[in-house]
């Protein structure tokens, strides 16, 4: 059957309104492309709330590890669901500036198209946006009205794959080991159902938690009893940490020890295009070349992430993930510059990284 073009604003919701009858191979890969993009667009925004966090022991505080625990998570995610993608037969697209998320804008595909996702220092307002993202359908405490969530959509893929089994084939798949860096999740080979259903199991339960719990259920030894993503957000919106209170042990509220917001520096929200390059915004010219740094390392390394899942050969797979992983840490000193810079329209915010594709 030839593959269904979608519109790429709404493309999950046309995807989800598909019967189950009709979520073939072509739906599958349409679908898993879009949770691959969907992965990636989390990245930034934790990443900017991260750097932001501005300490004298370089950021260890409660919700600096939250946010590390987190944006390393959602890095393991990213590279499941690129495993999901080609053991149904696909290729991960991230290279493609139509494709990459835009911020300030929504999520991909029409998810929470209530929500807008942007780029800035941590704030309770910034904290709240993440919290949205990783929202599930029935939370066990709420911040918000519910909508079809991210582990919705990953469910409906699931569903797919236990009806037709035999579309797991298995090849391209990228194995890592991540427990040196003391967070996330082994990269794991999707070779069986079995494997896809433990797999989709961690990207849901560690982001949503389960129906009966706040925790996450799947969490690496270094960070045992954490919280799923959405509740760990929220103990840091309300700056306290979500325990059973006293006598009421079915009960979960924010009633425990405090979570203080740490000193950040103060990044301004990036407009949309990116910061004003010219005209009598523009940044100074030391500004402009950290900006474009940024810029075109990570567009370096969503390059490198498309090679990985494009190589038959494992070692070589292995080899340029590693050459990509090098690349995002070093988009963390110009971005930790740029915050250190303030912007010339007197606010008392600061610049900081855009994460827009260029190409090479």
């Amino acid at each position: 059957m030839k593959a269904v073009q979608y519109t790429h604003s709404n493309r999950i919701v046309e995807l989800m309104r598909r019967p189950s009858e009709q979520r073939d191979a072509e739906w599958l890969k349409d679908a898993v492309q879009q949770a691959v993009l969907l992965e990636l667009a989390t990245l930034p925004p934790y990443l900017c709330g991260m750097w932001s966090i501005d300490t004298p022991s370089g950021g260890d505080t409660q919700v600096f590890r939250a946010l590390r625990t987190i944006v390393f998570d959602e890095m393991s995610h990213l590279g499941l669901a690129c495993n999901l993608l080609t053991t149904v037969g696909g290729s991960p697209r991230l290279a493609d500036e139509t494709l990459v998320p835009a911020y300030p804008g929504p999520l991909p595909g029409g998810v929470r198209p209530e929500l807008t996702v942007f780029l800035g220092g941590l704030t309770k307002d910034a904290v709240a946006m993440y919290a949205s993202i990783e929202e599930p359908d029935d939370p066990i405490v709420r911040a918000a009205p519910a909508y079809t969530s991210i582990g919705a959509f990953y469910t409906a893929i699931l569903d797919a794959l236990r009806a037709s089994p035999r579309l797991i084939t298995g090849v391209r798949q990228v194995s890592r080991d991540m427990s040196h860096h003391g967070s996330g999740n082994n990269l794991v080979a999707l070779t069986t159902l079995g494997a896809v259903e433990s797999a989709v199991a961690v990207i849901k339960e560690q982001g949503e938690g389960t129906s009966v719990s706040p925790r996450n259920p799947h969490p690496n030894e270094a960070a045992s009893g954490e919280l799923a993503h959405y509740y760990a957000f929220l103990e840091v919106l309300h700056g306290r940490k979500l325990i059973h209170p006293p006598g009421h042990p079915d009960v979960w509220d924010f009633q425990g020890p405090p979570v203080p917001m740490p000193p950040t520096l103060p990044m301004g929200i990036v407009p949309q295009g990116g910061w004003p390059r010219t005209g009598p915004g523009a940044p100074a010219a030391d500004v402009t070349v950290l900006l474009d740094k940024c810029n075109r390392v990570y567009s370096d390394m969503l390059r490198l992430l498309e090679l990985v899942w494009q190589q038959d050969d494992p070692a070589q797979a292995t080899d340029l993930l590693d050459d990509a992983v090098v690349k995002m840490f070093g988009l963390k000193p110009p971005a930790r510059e740029l915050m250190k810079r303030a912007l010339p329209d007197g606010s008392g915010k600061n610049y900081g990284p855009e994460f827009r594709y260029v190409a090479s």
